[in-house]
């Protein structure tokens, strides 16, 4: 069943060699994070699952120990999703928002229970989300979420996907049901609109709208800014 989960965004800005110059920037949103996952580590989990938007089709499965590197960003930085023994695989496997997320257990040393990762289809549709999320947050254990994703992308005209007048109302519903642990309300986001929007983080909100239904969770909105045209969000559910 499910214990509890954070809910943060996945920009790569989040990490500070990314980010370099505005690193003090962005410092409020990390420790937004950070607060967020101490409330999933105050849950005790016998199992973490992360999980984040992902270009590959369907769900993609990272076992712990997964390689992921910020390479992409101009930036020589690896990072592996948990601890494990061996060497590190030859490739980086985890997806952007994965590695953002294994960046930030390493950033709060993370060593409370063991982690998987999943890469969420983007385009997934909703009933497939909430299947997806039920069946991760099975009855045999006690079970925490960490939930990659952003809101839309449109929130200003420096924005990736410029201006958008839906987007605020978007992340508005959005951030109503994460911080009301709301399982029906991140179901009825519309997949639609939330591709138009470039809101990547619609499609894992829902998985964890499977997992936490019918968990009785309270959560707690820790952030809700849009500083780059995007919207941001972090929540913690417990």
């Amino acid at each position: 069943m499910l214990v509890a989960a954070a809910v943060c965004p996945c920009p790569p800005l989040l990490v500070p060699q990314v980010a370099a110059g505005a690193a003090a920037e962005v410092e409020p949103l990390r420790a937004a994070c950070s607060d967020a996952l101490a409330v999933v580590t105050a849950a005790r989990p016998d199992r973490l699952v992360v999980l984040g938007p992902a270009e590959q089709p369907g769900i993609s499965r990272h076992p712990q120990g997964a390689a992921g590197s910020f390479r992409e960003f101009g930036v020589d930085l690896e990072v592996r999703l948990g601890e494990a023994a061996g060497e590190r695989p030859a490739e980086d496997g985890l997806p952007a928002s994965l590695a953002v997320a294994a960046w930030l257990l390493e950033h709060t040393g993370w060593a409370a229970a063991p982690v998987e990762g999943l890469g969420i289809d983007t385009s997934l549709s909703a009933e497939r989300c909430a299947e997806a999320g039920a069946e991760t947050a099975s009855p045999a254990d006690r079970v925490a979420l960490l939930v990659m994703g952003d809101g839309s992308a449109c929130r200003s005209v420096k924005a990736p996907g410029y201006l958008d007048e839906r987007a605020a109302d978007f992340d508005a519903e959005a951030a109503r049901a994460l911080g009301g642990a709301d399982p029906a309300g991140l179901l009825a986001l519309d997949t639609g609109l939330a591709q138009e929007l470039g809101a990547v983080g619609r499609a894992p909100w829902q998985v964890l709208a499977g997992a936490g239904e019918g968990a009785a969770l309270s959560g707690e909105l820790l952030y809700d800014e849009a500083p780059y045209g995007v919207g941001y969000l972090v929540a913690a559910w417990s």
